[in-house]
């Protein structure tokens, strides 16, 4: 889905994420992440290299700071892929950002989606399929959510919503998303 909005609006940000897990076969990194080692992201972590950082899955993921400043200072509005953790410590240090949670129209079908990307074992997609079922409870905590059953529907609707915070009228008079 990420591919297919900034593709439609080239000019949002997107915040390519730092991980520790080993790349997929097809990954780019820089691209897709930033791989690091562990002692990498433990120095990240130290130096506060990060806008927010979590253990997920048994592997290291943050959003680099500088990276995600950079595009911010420059006017772009920025998009974060992250989790419900990441997200809450990125609510804290940016209240005004706007937060969507998107979400699979069932669980069956994110189990068809992660069983067919073919990338991940059996445990690792149990793993998954629990934790997206707690983590759904939490839809409650974000701005808007988007239930992605088609991508170019789901693509659509968070180009609306990024249209709409860009002409929402903030307490300062000013419009920004």
């Amino acid at each position: 889905m990420r591919k297919a909005l900034c593709a439609e609006m080239p000019e949002l940000g997107y915040s390519v994420s730092a991980t520790t897990r080993s790349p997929r076969p097809g990954e780019t990194p820089g691209v897709d992440y930033f791989f690091m080692s562990r002692e990498e992201f433990a120095r990240g972590i130290e130096e506060d290299g990060f806008l927010e950082w979590a253990e997920v899955y048994g592997n290291w993921y943050g959003t680099p700071r500088q990276y995600v400043e950079e595009m911010i200072n420059s006017g772009r509005d920025v998009v974060l892929e992250i989790d419900i953790q990441g997200a809450r410590q990125i609510k804290q240090r940016y209240p005004e950002g706007i937060f969507v949670f998107v979400v699979p129209p069932t669980m069956e079908e994110l189990a068809r989606r992660l069983t067919g990307r073919g990338t991940d074992p059996p445990e690792e997609i149990a793993r998954r399929l629990s934790q997206a079922a707690e983590e759904m409870e939490c839809a409650h905590e974000y701005d808007y959510v988007i239930v992605n059953d088609e991508v170019e529907k789901a693509v659509a609707t968070l180009k609306s919503i990024i249209e709409a915070e860009r002409c929402r009228i903030r307490e300062s008079g000013d419009s920004q998303a």
